[in-house]
């Protein structure tokens, strides 16, 4: 039988401690899917996008961000489709090089665009970081799904406020799908 990630939000939670906080979910038995499907048919939908992205693995968190923020830019500037398309490269073709330049795009990006969290993700999907005069250190493990759940939120700003629930919900299921296919090839 095909398993989930996370089977429930404490397991989610206790691999990810920062979720609590960051999307303020308290730690319990309930399965993830169902609690991810009653935060949506609640409306909860800002806490949804970031529960979605830590439950996610990285390399599918990455691809549903890009496929959400596509679904809510109808236009992306040139900056922006250049950071998108560095982010889906490294979805295709997870490699190291890949990462690295999904990296410097996200670094020199505009914080103020979804499409910089976007790379970002894709470059913090692994590998080391500098943080100073030090040896450079792994890449926290929650990183991705950090600013996987930024580049959504930013980008949700960009709809009109009566069409951001409807186009939302669309995306999560999107990313239901995703945890679903994740959950058939395990």
């Amino acid at each position: 039988m095909p398993r989930l990630r996370f089977e429930t939000v404490r397991d989610l939670l206790e691999a990810f401690p920062i979720a609590e906080r960051l999307i303020e979910v308290e730690p319990s038995d309930a399965p993830s899917l169902q609690f991810l499907e009653g935060l949506i048919a609640r409306g909860e939908l800002d806490r949804a996008v970031g529960f979605c992205a830590f439950l996610l693995p990285r390399r599918e968190a990455v691809w549903w961000g890009c496929r959400t923020v596509r679904a809510l830019i109808a236009v992306p500037s040139r900056d922006e489709e250049t950071a998108i398309r560095a982010a889906e490269e490294w979805v295709r073709q997870p490699e190291d090089d890949r990462r690295a330049t999904a990296l410097e795009l996200g670094v020199r990006g505009n914080s103020e665009l979804p499409s910089t969290y976007l790379a970002l993700a894709a470059g913090w999907s692994g590998g080391r970081i500098n943080m100073g005069a030090g040896e450079p250190i792994p890449v926290p493990p929650h990183q991705t799904a950090r600013v996987v759940r930024a580049a959504v939120l930013v980008a949700a700003c960009r709809v009109p406020m009566e069409q951001r629930p409807d186009v939302l919900r669309r995306c999560l299921e999107d990313g239901i799908r995703l945890v679903s296919e994740e959950m058939q090839d395990a």
